[in-house]
């Protein structure tokens, strides 16, 4: 778990420190004013914090040593760009790392030849060609609909893995059609962005309603528990990626203003944020051998955070009202943070729990064989 645990570090760094880069731009004060930190804001938190904790994820499940050397590129890359070095030593590591990410996905499709590998490895493919454009100066901006597709191909694939319990041949047809297309529509929007952002937010509109349909999230929201919670924090997700692709599909390229804040924050907060809270208390405890029991607390960083999305995104992006943006980015960091204590306190808690449980066992035990 230790050593698991150290792969951590970058990812919380990152999350730490592009969470003050959102103060900086939001115009308020921050602990750290770096010069560096708001132009690389979203590097931080798509590479250094979500692609670190999927890389490792998915390094646990190769069960191979070499699968590690993924999160620590990805993690020394990103503590490279958030050191005093010259940011392209940062670009470097970063993109070596992207790249052993893609490399990492052969292993893993040989095994059992599982078409939603390739699509996470395709989502690794999109990653590795945004940090090769971002070498060569290209502007954030520009690299979001390939950022986006990374983190929502690699998530629609493990849906994927679940629903086809369920789906047939069919509807894993349709799935791989609409991947094809969305991938086709990222490119677009690089060579022809006035007919390609359209595209691209079409073709999620088609994803997400495929997701709505086929996963399971709509059968365990009417449970109890732990099952319902993920089953609110999925569709929760779904909804703001239906946001997005409306938003593209209607308002086509956002380089900048109330569009991009939309698209980049609906997507990457409210999507991407609300399916590794969901995940949290299943796959944390499956990478870092912890114990993260489920807590109904839990949904006060998960309601917080759809609270604020709602006030940044419905009254200061769509109506244009600054003080309702910079009190949503405000409480956008706020859930993030509020996630991050809750988590590692429950963890604590259970793994405490546990341990005296198992002393409790033991002394019993001695007890009998003693008597």
């Amino acid at each position: 778990m230790t050593r698991r645990l150290a792969f951590l570090v970058p990812a919380a760094l990152s999350l730490l420190a592009g969470l003050d880069a959102a103060l900086i731009l939001l115009g308020l004060g921050a602990p750290v004013m770096m010069e560096r930190l708001p132009g690389v804001h979203g590097i931080l938190m798509v590479f250094g914090f979500v692609a670190t904790l999927i890389s490792l994820e998915r390094a646990v499940a190769l069960a191979l040593p070499a699968g590690f050397l993924v999160p620590a590129l990805i993690g020394l890359g990103t503590l490279a760009v958030l050191s005093p070095l010259p940011l392209l030593i940062g670009q470097l590591g970063l993109l070596a790392g992207a790249l052993a990410f893609v490399v990492l996905y052969v292993p893993l499709y040989c095994r059992n030849g599982d078409e939603a590998i390739l699509v996470q490895a395709l989502g690794a493919v999109l990653a590795a060609c945004a940090v090769l454009m971002w070498f060569g100066g290209a502007e954030l901006a520009t690299l979001i609909p390939w950022l986006a597709g990374f983190v929502i191909f690699t998530i629609a694939a493990e849906r994927l893995e679940l629903a086809r319990i369920a789906i047939g041949a069919v509807a894993t047809r349709w799935f791989l059609a609409l991947i094809t297309a969305t991938t086709l529509a990222v490119l677009a929007s690089l060579l022809w962005p006035s007919i390609g952002y359209p595209i691209f937010g079409i073709t999620l509109l088609g994803l997400v309603s495929w997701l709505v349909i086929h996963d399971v999230a709509r059968k365990t929201v009417r449970s109890t528990g732990q099952t319902r919670f993920m089953g609110v924090c999925l569709l929760a997700g779904y909804v703001w990626l239906a946001v997005a692709g409306l938003t593209w599909a209607l308002g086509g390229p956002a380089a900048n203003g109330g569009t991009y804040d939309a698209v980049v924050h609906s997507v990457f907060l409210g999507f991407t944020v609300s399916m590794i809270i969901a995940h949290s208390t299943v796959i944390l405890p499956a990478v870092l051998r912890v114990h993260l029991p489920y807590r109904r607390g839990l949904y006060i960083p998960v309601v917080l955070l759809h609270l604020s999305l709602i006030v940044r995104i419905g009254l200061g992006d769509g109506f244009k009202l600054h003080w309702a943006w910079q009190v949503g980015g405000v409480l956008n960091i706020l859930a993030l943070l509020g996630f991050a204590i809750l988590a590692a306190a429950s963890a604590l808690i259970g793994t405490r729990a546990r341990s005296s449980r198992g002393e409790r066992r033991f002394l019993t035990l001695e007890h009998e064989m003693n008597a």
